[in-house]
């Protein structure tokens, strides 16, 4: 059996980095890690210098023999932007960027395109009952979500045009070892004991572990079904930020320091403090069904929850 050569962009991130490990474990396939900085890619793996997210790159010698690319490079989702304009400069690296390479893939022969997109071109947040479906009209609301959806609908029209297959997974937040951002400084004050005024939160929130995501973009890779959808991805397990907090807590060993204040109050404070933002991803709900992905796949996450949160707290324990 060939293996086939599969080039992932953004190689030197959370989620390209973890795909080109789990793929240099993996028969049938030959990772080559697409990036900008060659001393930043495993020694084991191949490396292949990338140019920028620009519509006037040249992709050429990157997608030269490749099979599938896996798209995991972008200019990625920041709160408080300081951009003047954040969804002209995501249009150009997101959309822009992501169809010059589609359409140079497709010109020599790439047989199959991954998209990594988000969750968020489904939106923001879903209310209580409701679930985001694949099936779903997307309806982003920030530059980043916008982005997205309009890079998929691009990548959609070329495969079309061009006979490409496309693939498109939306994760929602990602966790694992060396997670940064929001859900790091969480696992911060957990870690230290910091009294948080979040005990009393009970809305419904879909995670997925970094784990999880790569099993299934592994999946994505040549299974016949895939061509032409997206899909939903989840740990499968929706918590409460309160329950997420405590699961967190057990996999450092101790207890969380949890104040039962009311989300109300909790909302009103974030309103004062000009980060609506904030009490937004802490108190709505963002919730999943991700059947179609189980039941077109055959696939379902390998890893629990509590599973993947020992492994993101275990680089923070004592040795």
């Amino acid at each position: 059996m060939t293996a086939s050569r599969v080039l992932v962009t953004g190689a030197t991130g959370f989620v390209g980095s973890a795909l080109v490990e789990r793929l240099l474990s993996e028969d049938g396939w030959i990772p080559a890690a697409g990036c900008r900085q060659a001393s930043l890619v495993p020694l084991r793996a191949e490396h292949v210098l990338t140019p920028s997210l620009a519509s006037n790159a040249d992709w050429s010698r990157a997608v030269y023999g490749v099979d599938v690319v896996v798209h995991a490079a972008a200019r990625v989702h920041v709160m408080n932007d300081a951009q003047a304009d954040p969804l002209t400069a995501y249009r150009k690296a997101n959309v822009a960027g992501t169809l010059t390479l589609a359409r140079q893939a497709a010109q020599v022969g790439v047989k199959r395109f991954v998209f990594v997109s988000s969750i968020k071109v489904n939106g923001e947040r879903t209310r209580p009952g409701d679930v985001f479906r694949a099936t779903d009209v997307p309806a982003p609301e920030d530059p980043y979500g916008i982005s997205k959806a309009e890079a998929e609908a691009g990548l959609f029209a070329i495969g079309r045009d061009t006979g490409m297959e496309i693939v498109v997974v939306r994760p929602p937040l990602v966790y694992g070892p060396g997670v940064k951002g929001n859900f790091a400084q969480l696992l911060c004050w957990v870690r230290r004991g910091v009294p948080l005024p979040l005990g009393a939160v009970n809305n419904r929130r879909s995670l997925v572990g970094l784990d999880n995501l790569v099993d299934l973009l592994v999946k994505c890779l040549d299974h016949p079904q895939a061509a032409g959808k997206v899909f939903l991805v989840s740990d499968g397990e929706d918590l409460s930020t309160t329950g997420l907090l405590k699961k967190v807590a057990a996999a450092l060993g101790q207890s969380a320091l949890l104040l039962p204040v009311p989300p109300a109050m909790l909302r009103a404070g974030a309103r004062l403090l000009r980060r609506p933002e904030v009490a937004q991803r802490l108190l709505d709900s963002l919730q999943i069904d991700m059947t179609f992905t189980q039941e077109t796949l055959a696939w379902n996450p390998p890893m629990s929850v509590d599973q993947e949160l020992r492994r993101t707290v275990a680089p923070l324990l004592p040795r």
